[in-house]
């Protein structure tokens, strides 16, 4: 199955942990090439206005300084889609249940597999305006 339709299908689990409060956290790995960009992580904020998450960009080299910006589900759906196979390969969902790994391989099929949770609670990060 193409991986831009499995991704799809790896986003619902995505959707689900957020609303049973399972959700800790989401990493892109696996750089395609050699690129300045090493990871993206997304981590949940329980803001006032609603679910969002924080998404930060980790970089290779240190002159090129790690940025983090404040998204939506939504807005984080599209944002990562424009990163695979462009960028990563592999994105972690890592929840309280289990640890989903959706993963794209040379011929550009997608695969999902579940494993043990790495995490065991749920520690959400302040909204940053606290």
């Amino acid at each position: 199955m193409p991986y831009q339709d499995v991704f799809v299908l790896f986003w619902e689990h995505v959707k689900e942990s957020v609303q049973e409060g399972t959700f800790a956290k989401l990493t892109m790995a696996k750089t395609v090439g050699k690129p300045n960009l090493k990871n993206i992580f997304v981590r949940p904020i329980y803001a006032e206005d609603g679910f969002k998450v924080l998404v930060k960009l980790r970089y290779k080299s240190i002159e090129t300084e790690d940025t983090e910006e404040e998204f939506t589900l939504d807005e984080t759906f599209v944002f990562l889609k424009s990163h695979l196979k462009k960028s990563f390969y592999t994105v972690l969902l890592f929840t309280t249940k289990k640890d989903i790994t959706f993963k794209i391989n040379k011929k550009g099929a997608g695969s999902i597999t579940e494993h043990l949770p790495t995490f065991h609670d749920v520690t959400p990060p302040k909204n940053s305006t606290d």
